[in-house]
C-alpha cells in the first residue's frame, strides 16, 4: 500500500512539473526571455581571428565583456583584438593557439571543457556554448568528415549539460548552436535550392542571433527556424519519406559546387 502511495505521489509530482515546464515554454515562446547582462563576464572565443568567431567577439565587446581571443592565426587574432578595442571594450587578450593540439591548449591557459568545468562547478557559474551545425543534426552528402565532427560536438555539449543537471549545477548554462551554411567563406560555392526555407545566412545576422540565444539562455538554437521542423519530421517519418523531402529540397546536391579553401603555407 505504501509503495502504491509513493508511486502515485511521484506520478502526480511528475505530471505537475511537466505541465509547468510546458506552460513556461509556451509563455517564453510568445514573450522572449529577458537577456542576461554579460558586462564584466570573461568570454573565451576560439577561432576569433576571422569569420563567425570575430563577429561574436565584436558582439560581446559591445556588451562590455572581458574578451579572451584564441586563434591559430596570430595576425587575424590581433586584428580582432584591435577591432574589439575600437568597439569599446577595455579588457581584451589575444593568444595564439591551435585548439586541435591538446598541448597548445594547455600551454596557453589550461582552459578547455575539461579544465573549465571544475572551476564552473565550484562557483556554480558559467555558460558553455557549442557552435555545432545543421550538419550536426543530419548527414550531408559530400560532408561526412565535417558532419562527424559536428555530431560529436553536439553530443559532447549535450552530455556535459546532462552531467551538470544531475549534479544540480543550476548556475551553469549550455547553448548548442546549429546554423545552416553561413557566408564566411568556409562553404564557398555551396548552394541552396530553397532560399525561402533554407537561406545561406549572412554572418552579421547569424552572430547577432547567436548572441541573443546565449543571453536568453536557450539550450538549443537552430537557424533558420525551418530546421526545427526538419528535425520534427525526421523523428517520426519513414526513412524513404525523409529522403524524398531531402531530394525535393535538393539538399543532397548542396555541396556540388563547393570550393575548398587553399591552405596557407
Amino acid at each position: 500500500m505504501s509503495f502504491n502511495l509513493q508511486s502515485s505521489k511521484k506520478l502526480f509530482i511528475f505530471l505537475g512539473k511537466s505541465l509547468f515546464t510546458l506552460l513556461e515554454a509556451m509563455i517564453f515562446a510568445l514573450l522572449p526571455k529577458q537577456q542576461k547582462n554579460v558586462a564584466g563576464e570573461i568570454v573565451l572565443i576560439t577561432g576569433a581571428g576571422s569569420g563567425l568567431g570575430r563577429l561574436l567577439a565584436l558582439q560581446f565587446a559591445r556588451r562590455g565583456s572581458v574578451l579572451v581571443l584564441w586563434d591559430v592565426n596570430k595576425e587575424g587574432n590581433e586584428e580582432t583584438c584591435k577591432m574589439a578595442q575600437e568597439a569599446g571594450v577595455t579588457r581584451v587578450h589575444a593568444y595564439t593557439c591551435d585548439c586541435s593540439q591538446k598541448e597548445e591548449v594547455y600551454r596557453v591557459a589550461d582552459q578547455t571543457y575539461k579544465a573549465f568545468l571544475p572551476a564552473m562547478i565550484a562557483n556554480d557559474h558559467g555558460h558553455l556554448v557549442c557552435i555545432s551545425s545543421s550538419a550536426g543534426l543530419v548527414g550531408v552528402n559530400g560532408l561526412a568528415d565535417y558532419c562527424a565532427s559536428k555530431f560529436a560536438a553536439f553530443g559532447l555539449a549535450e552530455s556535459v549539460f546532462v552531467e551538470t543537471f544531475v549534479q544540480n549545477q543550476k548556475g551553469i548554462k549550455t547553448t548548442i548552436v546549429c546554423p545552416f551554411f553561413i557566408k564566411t567563406g568556409m562553404f564557398e560555392g555551396c548552394t541552396t535550392a530553397c532560399p525561402s526555407l533554407l537561406p545561406i545566412l549572412e554572418p552579421e545576422y547569424a552572430a547577432e542571433k547567436i548572441v541573443e540565444a546565449i543571453l536568453q539562455e536557450k539550450m538549443y538554437f537552430y537557424m533558420p527556424k525551418f530546421l526545427y521542423f526538419v528535425m520534427f519530421l525526421k523523428s517520426f517519418l519513414p526513412l524513404k519519406t525523409v529522403l524524398l523531402i531531402g531530394d525535393y529540397l535538393d539538399i543532397f546536391h548542396a555541396m556540388d559546387g563547393f570550393l575548398e579553401r587553399k591552405k596557407k603555407l
